[in-house]
């Protein structure tokens, strides 16, 4: 546990972080954590995490004035978290919230405000007991969110919820198709069990301080607003939280891992690489990928995949025109000038990474958030295509990948200029809600710390 940072002179805060332990909430938490210290740098932020998780990251790059710390592996390790999705949400609330209290107790500086992720259940009981402000993160859009509330107001006895919603529903509960369509798909697709303990977190988020989403103004106005005038905290939208301030290439001459991808990238012409990437957590299954590895190997377009477990394997299958990685900085990747299209999962933090880079998206959602947000790409911000439908085990064909990839990668088509065109006014939007970003972030950490 790294808890031995000698406090800066005139500290005027600790903030004490602790993200849900999966890749795709760990990672806007710390990008956030990031945003606070360059802020205030004389506040220290912990950063608690597992001691497996802390194995992860702790390569990372951050700023002097956060540490970390870190509980026991009380819950299961990440390649466990797919035997028994239960299990792992039950050891969150049971297990983890003891580690955690044992460690405030730990802790050499007093703690002046808690930062977690809203998922977790219980921080906020945690900090209202010992009487610290807390704020709570929502790592996904704030359009998802709206349909999460309205989970919990539809599903008082929750497993036996989808019975309510007939095609009637949107008219009597005043909800929205799209919202009782994701709703559906929830009830239907994931365990009751771990649904509850999902929806367990909502009771807890009308006791916080301070709710920060993972969005941007300019993106998500509506549904934005309509969650301020809800609650009686503050709504603070604090995103994009990607890593956009590690953009700039290091200070040193030293080289990276990602060194072969850029020169592989630098010698490709300019909007000539798809790239590819399906999360960290769930995949495509095996067929599915033969089947596009097959499209891309048939149109000779250029690719960059990463894809952490079956890399050797499409290393043989996609023939040479491309590059397959087990890793790559995602977002440089999608920054690079070579880059024309991205065919993606839909996790929220890669839709934010392709909207800030101006990147049209190819989706193919698996899970949960992920057919809420290619909904979002394809109806509303018409920066994308749904590639796949609207259920995880839809399959899609070699032929309908070749004419979705073509469409983006052929600069003559109509349609894909339009998409191409509509990506690059997002990225214009992100430029802008900048400076929404840096407002908040004051108005927070005035809020919070007072500094």
């Amino acid at each position: 546990m790294d808890i031995s940072m000698e406090a800066p002179p005139r500290l005027k805060g600790h903030v004490v972080a602790v993200p849900f332990p999966t890749r795709g909430h760990v990672n806007p938490m710390m990008n956030l954590c990031k945003f606070l210290a360059s802020r205030a740098a004389n506040v220290i932020i912990t950063f608690v995490v597992t001691e497996e998780w802390h194995g992860y990251i702790e390569s990372y790059t951050k700023p002097h004035n956060i540490r970390y710390a870190t509980i026991p592996n009380v819950i299961p390790l990440e390649n466990q978290i797919l035997d028994d999705i239960f299990r792992f949400s039950k050891a969150i609330v049971t297990k983890m919230r003891d580690a955690f209290e044992q460690l405030l107790d730990q802790l050499d500086l007093p703690v002046t405000a808690i930062v977690a992720d809203v998922e977790l259940v219980w921080p906020t009981a945690v900090a209202k007991r010992r009487n610290i402000p807390v704020a709570l993160l929502w790592t996904m859009s704030a359009s998802f969110f709206g349909t999460y509330l309205q989970l919990d107001v539809l599903a008082p006895g929750r497993s036996s919820a989808a019975d309510l919603l007939d095609e009637e529903a949107e008219h009597v509960l005043g909800i929205t198709s799209s919202q009782l369509t994701d709703i559906r798909k929830l009830l239907r697709e994931l365990d009751p069990k771990v649904l509850n303990i999902g929806l367990d977190c909502i009771p807890e988020i009308a006791k916080t301080d301070y709710l920060l989403l993972n969005t941007v103004q300019e993106l998500e106005a509506e549904h934005i607003n309509h969650l301020k005038a809800k609650f009686r905290f503050h709504v603070y939208p604090m995103g994009p939280a990607i890593p956009f301030l590690e953009l700039e290439p290091p200070k040193d001459s030293s080289t990276t891992n990602f060194d072969h991808i850029t020169k592989w990238l630098d010698s490709q012409p300019n909007l000539s690489v798809i790239y590819i990437s399906v999360g960290s957590f769930l995949s495509m299954s095996r067929p599915q990928m033969e089947e596009l590895a097959s499209a891309l190997k048939t149109s000779g377009i250029r690719f960059l995949w990463a894809c952490r477990s079956d890399s050797e394997w499409l290393k043989e299958k996609c023939g040479d025109r491309g590059l397959v990685v087990a890793w790559c900085d995602q977002l440089k990747v999608l920054c690079h000038d070579s880059i024309a299209g991205f065919w993606s999962h839909c996790g929220w933090n890669s839709i934010l990474e392709a909207c800030f880079a101006g990147v049209p998206i190819l989706g193919f959602p698996i899970f949960l958030d992920q057919f809420s947000n290619c909904r979002l790409i394809a109806e509303e911000w018409k920066n994308g295509w749904m590639v796949g439908g609207e259920r995880s085990e839809d399959f899609v064909t070699k032929e309908e990948i070749l004419n979705v990839v073509k469409k983006v990668m052929d600069h003559g088509n109509k349609e894909g200029k339009k998409i191409r065109d509509r990506a690059k006014q997002l990225k214009a939007l992100f430029e802008i809600g900048s400076s929404s970003l840096h407002l908040n972030l004051h108005a927070f950490v005035q809020d919070i710390l007072g500094v």
